[in-house]
């Protein structure tokens, strides 16, 4: 008989006053929960972007999970990842096959399974302090969170509760403490929703007599953690607060978030910019075969937005941002590809923001980088970002003797990306840009190093040709947080799409149809301010995940306890 077949529980650990202890939820109950909190999770995240279900998918965990052994608790977490990341990320298995997306999908499942133990192991908290649980909640998230992001090879942030919130009063808390100060709200709405639902409280009975209820049974009357209301236990002005009391909270909580100020426009000068998606011949991995097609057709749409510049029809741009491998010809090194952005920026007259694919520094790495190309002069050294965060497995492989006996495919990657050491600050003439690559964007730290660097518009050059369009938009989500963060206007700009405008208020502009050729203009009114959260940078999420490592400790003081009291 496995873990998940026994509906067992703990002891609880001994109180003041004698407490009842109660069940968790029958497993024909709390497996179908768990596989609903991922699904509810799921349809939160764009393209769906239910953002609502988020904190119902917290809720269900959590129920789930109470009062469970360890082994339990995690495997029902587990269910949850896997019904939550394996569709959430079907875009790896779109051109890779079925097993970089089966092991990553199992990977990211994994820490949800750590977190379904722990809410298990902080039960002894929640039965001790009823309204605890919300608090509870929103602590174990942003410390599970905290450690996917940064674990294995540098984490792969991918699917945090903040990111499925685009749209939500609660994104503009990311301008008081990011993305973690978001999951938290949205975890801690998830624990008030739990509270409001559970019925089965373990409540201290100071006149039950000491063997009227043996431990592990549930409390007379209320044998099934979800029952009924307790009209008959309190008097009728009190029977409804357990339910009414956390519910209003949680509404007003995600109401309250529109209270919070963030910025609507910069405060400083006026840039226009132009956002060129060139698009590229055929979807797939096999873009990279065609990468003079996918240059010319960069090269040919900013000659043509020339053309309507100088018929009047458009306005002169001080800034063309091209994307993420719109010449993966080296354009340092290859006269033919050099010459052709050369022409494009000339025929504009601005500078050209180029994602480009650069060979060394030694022989067999190559580097993803942003340089910026201005008319006249070309190739600007000194105004060049190189990607901090390669991804593992797709841009290097780690371990590649070791990965090759999992998957042949790793070959597939002859040269590794090598890192670059410093934040993606480009200064183009009127305007300093915070130039971040593809996958960066869901990364704190990488972001928030350019703003602090002096970053007035921040730039994600990105390609989704390998993927399709749900990733693209909960790419672009992620951009609309990072916006308002840090009270700047931002922009993505995509091989294929999508590629948009984003106002420091979260609202997008001009966003881009999926697979197409497309140019956007638009006028930006930059910003030098600095949020609270850019002020405080990481120090929200090591507060969270402390007060998180704390309620471990606190709960395993409660089980000590009961282990060690006699009787």
């Amino acid at each position: 008989m496995t873990t998940l077949d026994r509906d067992e529980t703990y002891t609880p650990a001994a109180l003041p006053r004698p407490v009842v202890p109660g069940r968790p939820l029958p497993l024909r109950v709390a497996v179908p929960l768990a596989v609903a909190a991922g699904l509810a999770l799921l349809v939160a995240f764009p393209p769906y972007g239910v953002w609502p279900l988020a904190p119902v998918g917290v809720a269900l965990l959590a129920a789930a999970a109470h009062r469970r052994r360890l082994r339990a608790g995690a495997g029902l977490g587990f269910l949850t990842g896997v019904a939550f990341f394996a569709p959430l990320l079907a875009w790896t298995n779109l051109h890779t096959g079925y097993l970089p997306w089966v092991l990553l999908s199992l990977l990211q499942a994994g820490y949800l399974a750590l977190l379904g133990a722990a809410t298990a192991w902080v039960s002894p908290l929640v039965d001790r302090v009823r309204w605890a649980w919300p608090a509870l909640t929103g602590l174990l998230w942003v410390g599970q969170e905290a450690l996917r992001d940064r674990t294995p090879f540098g984490g792969f942030p991918w699917g945090r509760l903040a990111f499925s919130q685009d749209t939500s009063p609660l994104l503009r808390l990311a301008a008081l403490g990011g993305a973690p100060l978001v999951t938290f709200a949205v975890a801690l709405t998830g624990g008030l929703l739990v509270t409001a639902a559970w019925r089965g409280w373990v409540t201290a009975r100071r006149h039950a007599p000491p063997s009227s209820t043996a431990p592990g049974d549930a409390v007379p009357g209320a044998d099934s953690p979800l029952d009924g209301p307790p009209a008959a236990r309190g008097a009728s002005g009190r029977r409804w607060a357990p339910v009414v009391v956390p519910a209003v909270v949680a509404v007003a909580l995600t109401a309250g978030g529109l209270l919070v100020p963030v910025a609507t426009a910069g405060s400083g000068a006026t840039v226009t910019v132009a956002i060129v998606q060139g698009n590229v011949p055929r979807l797939g991995l096999d873009f990279n075969a065609q990468r003079q097609a996918v240059l010319n057709n960069h090269v040919d749409a900013t000659i043509e937005l020339a053309t309507r510049v100088a018929a009047g029809q458009q306005r002169q741009p001080d800034l063309v941002v091209w994307p993420e491998n719109s010449s993966d010809i080296d354009p340092l090194r290859n006269p033919t590809a050099g010459a052709r952005i050369s022409q494009a920026a000339d025929t504009i007259g601005a500078p050209i923001l180029v994602g480009a694919v650069l060979l060394g520094p030694e022989a067999g790495q190559v580097r993803n980088a942003g340089i910026l190309w201005r008319p006249g002069t070309g190739a600007d050294l000194d105004q060049l970002y190189t990607k901090r965060h390669p991804v593992p497995f797709a841009e290097y492989v780690p371990l590649r003797d070791v990965a090759r006996m999992v998957s042949k495919q790793v070959d597939l990657i002859r040269n590794d990306f090598v890192p670059g050491s410093t934040p993606g600050v480009v200064r183009a003439g009127p305007v300093v840009l915070g130039d971040v690559i593809c996958f960066e964007v869901a990364y704190d730290e990488v972001v928030r190093d350019t703003v602090t660097g002096g970053a007035q518009l921040l730039v994600v050059q990105t390609n989704n040709a390998t993927f399709d369009v749900a990733e693209a938009r909960q790419q672009l989500a992620m951009v609309r947080l990072r916006a308002v963060e840090h009270g700047r206007p931002a922009l993505m700009a995509s091989t294929v799409g999508v590629s948009g405008f984003v106002a420091p208020d979260g609202r997008v502009s001009d966003a881009t149809g999926f697979n197409t050729r497309e140019v956007v203009v638009r006028q930006l009114r930059l910003d030098d301010g600095r949020t609270l959260a850019t002020r405080l940078g990481w120090w929200p999420e090591v507060a969270l995940a402390a007060l998180a490592a704390a309620a471990l400790v606190g709960a395993a003081v409660l089980r000590r306890r009961q282990r060690v009291r006699p009787g």
